[in-house]
């Protein structure tokens, strides 16, 4: 039973690094970042991160504790909620508009 413990350990940890390092080059890529930690039920914690330049995007951890210890250990700016001062720093681009648009009035589909 200890072994499993060890190895659950060590795949947490694994994947923590994995995380840590998509977010801190996410920052890089966009002159720093913010990122804000959302539970999501079984699936774990979703990681939505906002470049300095307004780009984001976001990541998937497999728990919330994961995805916190990623957050933190990234270099990220930690927003505890995702307001409207945050959302306003979002840019969206054609993609976005049209993806929005295409779920609603019959744009590219949703796949």
């Amino acid at each position: 039973m200890a072994d499993s413990t060890v190895e659950r350990d060590a795949r947490a940890d694994r994947r923590v690094r994995r995380l840590t390092r998509q977010i801190h080059a996410f920052g890089r890529a966009h002159g720093g970042t913010q990122a804000h930690l959302e539970y999501i039920g079984q699936r774990g914690a979703r990681i939505v991160l906002v470049g300095e330049d307004g780009a984001w995007g976001d990541l998937v951890a497999p728990t919330y504790a994961i995805g916190e210890r990623a957050v933190r250990g990234s270099g990220a700016t930690v927003r505890e909620e995702f307001g409207a001062e945050l959302a306003a720093e979002v840019r969206t681009g054609p993609y976005e508009w049209t993806r929005m648009a295409g779920i609603q009035i019959g744009g590219p589909a949703n796949t």
